[in-house]
């Protein structure tokens, strides 16, 4: 039977079985406070994250921390009689760099209770509920009625989930996918195990539609294009789940495909890739040089990724070693190649957080894997590279800008303003260090779906900057949203189609004497009028206490963003800038300092600028969220 065919039936099953299903409000009588316990996963563990727990009644009744290495949790709930369902929130940094809020629930209480964390948990409960789960959790406390819908429809919902991505449950060899419970599994490890893999092979997403409508997305992670395959609209799915009788959830689909298409080749073999990890960390233990580990045996496909050779690779690692840092789980993000083959992937972008001796993480590492089964060595997974001398990326952009005490500028005019943010490499990754950078572009067009071409131009950045002046090979930098930004106010050649989820971009150039071109797809939808408190903010500005162009200068201002993280915890803070503009029309002064990883949420602007006549002072803050949607706040500073 074909896979599609087995999706069907699937789905013909739940209609007949019918909605409804999971958990009322009664509590049984309990001797102590049950105890719940889970893993939060995005495939890899999502460690040190922060579990919070509600019971039916909307009260707070525990919260945890997971574990930095599995990312296990357990707590005793503070009430010895807590009204059903649970509903569970975890929140931390993943191992692409994005800050995750994934939600789960339990629909009866027991002594002791599971409830797993993971993204397709998060689809669970948006579809019992029928609309996103971060805004109910958040007020949960007069949510009493959507708690209980949530309760009753939380089986069901689980049940049709499984249906839209039953191609991946049969390419994993699920023995009885009807037994596999995807909130609750007693053995689930984040372990790359069948059920960690199928977290790990489809994308899913929350969004709204055209018409405002909360959406489910779903679709296959190693396509080339982040296509939404399998869209549902919650509300109507919800109504049909809590149905008791006659229940058609998939009637709330409104997509073409009615279950997402599997890279059923790519994962009959990703059971082995923690290994590759284990094996990195024990090349690191022992303490080789950069020479030697350029040498072994793991690195010995190593091709380049995004302009890191294998030399950068080897240095990399044994700067890990010298710091006695350690990989932990990988997380599949995605394909590298061009133009996947059906049912597979060569080149398989992963993302891991390295860590300290004490757990921490330190920093985010990328690269692609690659699989080959005659290896000769004992890890059949190896690092690869995506093979591309350069990055290319467009995302989703906001930009809100504010004056010296936090309020809207009104000089800027719109404000917030949204657009395109078109990142093509301009500098080697060692840029940082070499001194001067390795420059790798001089100039490069890049193509919109609709047609248009914006040229770029070298900038003396990181990345390449939009020049007004097609052919130009040379640029000045700005410092600010506007290098790397189309915004719609801005150019006139933005349409519609530039702005959807899956707009493909072409980038065309040069580089070390060879034309390339380069591919990318837009991730999200252009967010449409982002509300002003998803935009960055510093804590301690206002009327009474001023951000001063002395403070941007002087090299000990410590900025705090702590009210902002805990309000978008599904944001995180990628970019601190400092920008010294001459009123001459000189060329700016552009100074970053570190972004440091969450949960920490100040940093210093240590290095101090000495002006030459009069200029403007700014601070520019920049993050991201899962889908890669950048949002940009400018302060200008008071003179």
């Amino acid at each position: 039977m074909s896979y599609r065919l087995i999706a069907f039936s699937l789905i013909f099953l739940l209609n007949a079985c019918g909605g409804g299903g999971g958990g009322g409000s009664d509590t049984p009588a309990l001797d102590a406070p049950p105890v719940l316990r889970g893993v939060a996963a995005t495939g890899a563990p999502l460690v040190h994250a922060q579990v919070s727990v509600v019971d039916g009644q909307g009260r707070a009744v525990g919260t945890a921390t997971t574990h930095p290495t599995d990312g296990s949790y357990t707590l005793t709930l503070s009430r010895q009689d807590p009204a059903a369902p649970l509903f569970i929130q975890a929140r931390g940094l993943d191992a692409a760099g994005s800050m995750q809020v994934l939600h789960s629930a339990v629909p009866t209480i027991g002594a002791t209770m599971v409830g797993h964390v993971t993204p397709l948990t998060n689809a669970v409960v948006a579809l019992a509920l029928g609309t996103e789960p971060a805004p109910v959790f958040a007020a949960a406390s007069t949510s009493a009625s959507q708690l209980a819908q949530m309760g009753g429809a939380t089986t069901a919902a689980a049940d049709f989930l499984k249906t839209l991505v039953a191609n991946q449950v049969s390419a994993l060899k699920f023995t009885d996918p009807k037994t596999l419970d995807l909130m609750a599994d007693a053995g689930f490890a984040a372990n790359k195990g069948a059920h960690d893999l199928l977290i790990e092979s489809v994308r899913v997403d929350l969004a709204r539609s055209s018409r405002n409508v909360p959406l489910v997305q779903i679709g296959n992670k190693f396509l080339a294009v982040p296509t939404a395959e399998v869209v549902v609209e919650l509300p109507a799915a919800q109504t049909e789940l809590l149905k008791s009788s006659g229940a058609t959830p998939a009637n709330a689909i409104t997509s073409t495909l009615k279950v997402a298409t599997s890279a059923s080749t790519l994962l009959t073999n990703l059971s082995g890739l923690d290994d590759l990890g284990a094996a990195l960390n024990q090349l690191i233990a022992q303490g080789r040089d950069t020479t030697t580990i350029a040498a072994h045996a793991l690195l010995n496909v190593y091709d380049r990724h995004d302009g890191r050779a294998k030399a950068d690779l080897a240095t990399l690692l044994s700067a890990y070693s010298t710091a006695n840092r350690q990989f932990g789980r990988f997380q599949l993000l995605g394909c590298a190649d061009d133009a996947p083959a059906a049912g597979n992937c060569n080149r398989v972008l992963v993302g891991a957080l390295i860590s300290d001796s004490t757990g921490a993480v330190i920093e985010l590492f990328s690269d692609a894997v690659s699989f080959n089964r005659a290896a000769a060595t004992t890890n059949k997974w190896n690092l690869i590279g995506n093979g591309k001398r350069l990055a290319f990326a467009v995302h989703p952009l906001g930009f809100a800008a504010r004056n010296a005490n936090g309020t809207a500028d009104t000089a800027v005019s719109p404000n917030p303003g949204i657009g395109l943010q078109v990142e093509l490499q301009g500098q080697a990754p060692d840029a940082v260090a070499s001194n001067p950078p390795t420059q790798l572009l001089t100039s490069a067009t890049v193509q919109l779906p609709g047609g248009f071409s914006i040229p770029f131009a070298y900038c003396e950045q990181l990345l390449m900057c939009i020049t007004p002046t097609p052919g130009a090979t040379s640029a000045v930098a700005a410092g600010g949203v506007t290098d790397q930004a189309l915004q719609r106010t801005a150019v006139g050649w933005i349409g519609s189609a530039d702005s959807l989820r899956a707009a493909k971009f072409v980038a065309s150039y040069t580089v070390g004497g060879t034309a390339e071109t380069r591919t990318t797809y837009l991730r999200a939808d252009v967010p449409g009028e982002p509300a002003a408190t998803r935009f960055p903010a510093l804590d301690g500005v206002s009327a009474t206490a001023v951000l001063s162009a002395a403070d941007l200068q002087s090299g000990t201002r410590v900025i705090n963003w702590a009210s902002w993280a805990a309000a978008n915890p599904d944001q995180r803070l990628i970019g601190i800038r400092r920008v010294f503009t001459p009123a001459d029309g000189g060329t700016p002064a552009v100074l970053d300092t570190a972004v440091p990883l969450p949960p920490r949420t100040t940093a210093t602007l240590a290095t101090a600028f000495v002006p030459v006549g009069t200029v403007t002072s700014e601070l520019w803050l920049q993050t991201s969220d899962a889908q890669g949607r950048r949002l940009h706040t400018r302060y200008t500073g008071q003179p």
